[in-house]
């Protein structure tokens, strides 16, 4: 399946698509870019997505070398995570993040949340890092998860 980048299996023993993954979040990059030369001042823009967005929003936000405001992770997994402490840039250590993930997931299972989960408690400031589940909840959202979400915005991104 190929969207932002190419998701050859959902093993997580099987390789990921570096060269694809690079890529997008390097799109992103630009799109972040571009909103700071309009004067969005780069501590207000924040990055979110869900399952292979999310996906790409932890990756790209960890990756650029500016500290944005947050980023928001539903129902994905980190992409690339063996290279964690490689890819984390010194600006974004601190950085906010809500990851959310439902119980009944069967499309990106649970244990591959907490397993991204475990990876990001040890690079991340323990104050900004929210890992948030929703039992029953499959490979969607639910009123709670979207509630949460925003108030997670909010509080990054106060008028």
């Amino acid at each position: 399946m190929n969207s932002w980048f190419d998701l050859r299996s959902l093993d997580p023993s099987d390789p990921e698509d570096e060269a694809g993954i690079k890529s997008a979040s390097k799109k992103i990059h630009e799109l972040i870019a571009e909103q700071e030369k309009r004067g969005v001042p780069n501590e207000r823009i924040l990055l979110g997505g869900f399952s292979q967005g999310g996906a790409l929003a932890l990756y790209a936000a960890f990756t650029y070398p500016k500290k944005l405001a947050g980023v928001v992770a539903l129902s994905c997994w980190l992409p690339l995570h063996q290279d964690c402490g490689s890819m984390l840039t010194e600006a974004n250590k601190l950085i906010p993040v809500l990851q959310c993930h439902g119980t009944s997931d069967f499309v990106v299972p649970l244990q591959w949340g907490r397993a991204s989960e475990k990876v990001m408690s040890s690079f991340l400031d323990k104050s900004n890092y929210t890992f948030k589940v929703y039992d029953g909840l499959g490979h969607s959202s639910s009123g709670q998860e979207l509630d949460d979400v925003l108030n997670f915005v909010k509080s990054k991104l106060p008028k």
